[in-house]
């Protein structure tokens, strides 16, 4: 009988905050569904710009380290040509 009572109770309880929460609303159900809905929309922008912005950011950070990387891979090109012209300069001189 106890599990019954609890069961009776929770309902009951139920029942009289929808009640209530109708009677005491501040505004019609269609104009609360909206200011959710509106809220909701303004969340998922703001969070799409920032995962957007986010993106730009890893982008160009990824091109900055490819012009690095190319730049580092020129430099040693230019390395390399030096060192082998100064090796055939010595071979030449001597």
């Amino acid at each position: 009988m106890k599990v019954g009572k609890l069961i009776i109770g929770l309902v009951s309880g139920a029942v009289a905050g929808a009640a209530a929460g109708l009677l005491f609303a501040p505004k019609k159900g269609s104009e609360t569904r909206k200011e959710i809905a509106d809220s909701t929309n303004d969340y998922v922008s703001g969070a799409k710009n920032k995962v957007d912005s986010v993106k730009n950011s890893l982008e160009h950070k990824l091109e900055s380290l490819k012009a690095k990387k190319n730049a580092a891979t020129a430099n040693n090109k230019v390395e390399e040509a030096a060192y082998n012209t100064k090796a055939d300069l010595h071979k030449a001189v001597s």
